[in-house]
């Protein structure tokens, strides 16, 4: 985390007193942004005693927590698109029990987050692709999916992507009602931040899209402003992005803005660096269903696309690049600067479920794009997918 540029003085310290807390902050208008909601799951026992923030006079009053020590470290982890299947003839075996068993031991950490690329909803008589569907792409299964997300041990699920809306608004609020009822927050609402309280650090997450219904990557100086506003009120910052064009050929991170199917799906550089000028402290791309490179830009780290995870019931096609995944795991201080690192190789085996990878296909395949994308800047990776920056020693590869 950084304190917002220019400012007088450094962000007041606000600690959040349980693990999931939903108030909304009437803040004063910054840069464009009215005001932003800080969301979670939340339940009665959770929310106890918490008062609402109205403003910054009362988020100065809550700041009563003793200081966190500065070698506070906690570690995150991220995977890349996740389809556990979709109704009616691309269900996953077992009802979608056991999904994640291969990937269960590296997905654990203290925050374990993942794009949720459908909808988990019943029929709501309204979908995208319509009768017929023709070359259309939608994904839906049933709510009690979510339980199986929670099984795995996602904490936050990223909704801000073009397929959570697959069966309209009320898929959608759906999605979010299976999610809460099994304690998985979301995010990726517009002016949405996610806060999490890990460990005693408090986490703010923030999901974006290309789409007008969550913060629009081509939007970039209305994210800077939301950045900054959350910076303000948490340790570290988090931005989950779908952006990108999509495709095996779209491994390499271009310059420039995006366009795919008419859609502009941003300057995927531009926003990433201005997010993490604004006080973001991890970048996690999403969309291209390819991996792209890694780099570090002012010391902060830029996942450009963590490819697909999951496409149970053949839903994703798991050919070439396609097939590539992985498990971002990252670690930081309180104040948000790096502690270190590891990328875990997966693949989608035949049925699209995700699997690590002992031979570490993505991981080599990361090291090539970071090379070619980024040098200079680029990751590289040590023997058991340790992330080194490059002012590290490459002797880390040994140890």
């Amino acid at each position: 985390m950084t304190s917002e540029p220019g400012g007088p003085s450094p962000r007041p310290e606000v600690r959040l007193r349980t693990a999931r807390i939903a108030v909304v902050l009437g803040l004063p208008l910054l840069a464009g942004v009215a005001g932003f909601t800080v969301s979670a799951f939340a339940t009665p026992a959770d929310t106890a005693g918490v008062t609402p923030l109205a403003g910054p006079a009362q988020a100065a009053a809550a700041a009563t927590a003793a200081p966190l020590a500065p070698d506070t470290v906690i570690t995150m982890s991220a995977t890349g698109d996740v389809i556990m299947g979709s109704v009616p003839d691309m269900m996953p075996a077992n009802d979608g029990h056991g999904f994640f068993d291969s990937v269960a031991a590296p997905l654990q950490s203290d925050l374990v987050m993942g794009n949720l690329e459908e909808a988990l909803t019943e029929d709501t008589g309204t979908s995208k692709c319509g009768v017929n569907g023709d070359g259309c792409f939608q994904f839906r299964l049933p709510p009690a999916y979510a339980g199986r997300l929670k099984d795995a041990g996602f904490d936050v699920m990223n909704l801000a992507n073009n397929h959570t809306h697959d069966f309209g608004p009320l898929g959608y609020e759906n999605t979010k009602v299976a999610l809460a009822a099994q304690g998985i927050d979301y995010t990726g609402d517009h002016d949405q931040v996610t806060i999490r309280e890990v460990n005693g650090v408090t986490v703010g997450i923030i999901g974006f899209s290309p789409y007008a219904m969550h913060n629009q990557v081509s939007d970039i100086a209305h994210g800077a402003a939301l950045v900054r506003m959350a910076d303000r009120f948490v340790d570290v910052v988090v931005v989950q992005a779908q952006m990108g064009a999509e495709g095996p050929d779209q491994v390499n991170t271009p310059y420039g803005p995006e366009i795919f199917y008419d859609e502009n799906r941003g300057d995927v550089r531009a926003f990433s660096h201005a997010m993490i000028d604004a006080g973001a402290d991890v970048i996690i791309g999403h969309s291209p269903h390819v991996l792209r490179g890694m780099e570090f830009y002012q010391g902060r780290l830029i996942a450009y696309s963590l490819g697909n995870f999951a496409g149970g019931g053949k839903t994703l096609s798991n050919n070439g690049p396609l097939g590539l995944g992985g498990i971002l795991r990252v670690s930081v201080k309180a104040d948000g600067s790096w502690a270190g690192g590891q990328f875990v190789s997966t693949f989608m085996d035949a049925t699209g479920v995700p699997t690590v990878d002992d031979y570490q296909q993505s991981q080599q395949l990361l090291a090539e794009l970071n090379s070619a994308d980024f040098p200079g800047t680029g990751v590289s990776y040590g023997p058991d997918g340790e992330i080194i920056a490059p002012d590290q020693p490459q002797a880390a590869e040994a140890g």
